[in-house]
């Protein structure tokens, strides 16, 4: 089994202890979530029978979206929405053990990972920090119709979901909220 390689010995690993106050604001901020946290208890299956594979993009609202809530579905995000290797084991779990029995697929419009390829990508990262993320693969493509029909095929035709699953491809236009049916 090949492993990604670790830090790149011509870059300085990151002095962690000086990020000590860094999450304050964001423990601050759960600390006051969890005083009206009523969700205890719950059983972690997908209630809804959905999974959604979409952009780590912030713009975007998975649950929101297609009028769900907490419990109903469960949420894999990726670069560009991409069915990654992650992503295919963790839809293999969601069907097998989550209660799943519906895919969607869902890029989105104004994605970074759709405006170039993943040299160009690369290229980027080296440009910004000086690292050297060459062995990375980030699924970039500008055509994400092409890309979508790869994955949902990839998933429709898997062994272990295809016929127990629905697969679906939609894209999320973040600028008015709409999905389209892609596939």
């Amino acid at each position: 089994m090949e492993h990604a390689p670790g830090p790149r010995p011509d870059h300085d690993a990151p002095d962690h202890e000086g990020t000590d106050g860094a999450f304050d604001d964001l423990l601050a901020n759960n600390k006051k979530f969890a005083e009206h946290f009523d969700q205890h208890g719950f059983d972690g299956v997908a209630h809804a029978g959905v999974l959604m594979i979409t952009c780590m993009d912030s713009r975007i609202v998975p649950l929101e979206m297609v009028g769900l809530t907490f419990g109903d579905a469960k949420i894999i995000r990726t670069p560009g929405g991409r069915v990654t290797t992650s992503a295919l084991a963790g839809c293999i779990a969601g069907v097998h053990l989550l209660n799943v029995n519906r895919i969607m697929v869902i890029p989105h419009s104004r994605c970074a990972m759709a405006a170039a390829d993943d040299d160009v990508i690369i290229q980027k990262i080296r440009n910004a920090s000086g690292a050297d993320a060459s062995w990375v693969r980030f699924g970039a493509s500008a055509d994400q119709r092409r890309t979508l029909h790869r994955d949902i095929e990839k998933l429709r035709n898997h062994p272990l979901i295809g016929d127990r699953a629905a697969v679906g491809g939609f894209y999320y236009d973040v600028d008015t909220g709409l999905l389209e049916r892609w596939g």
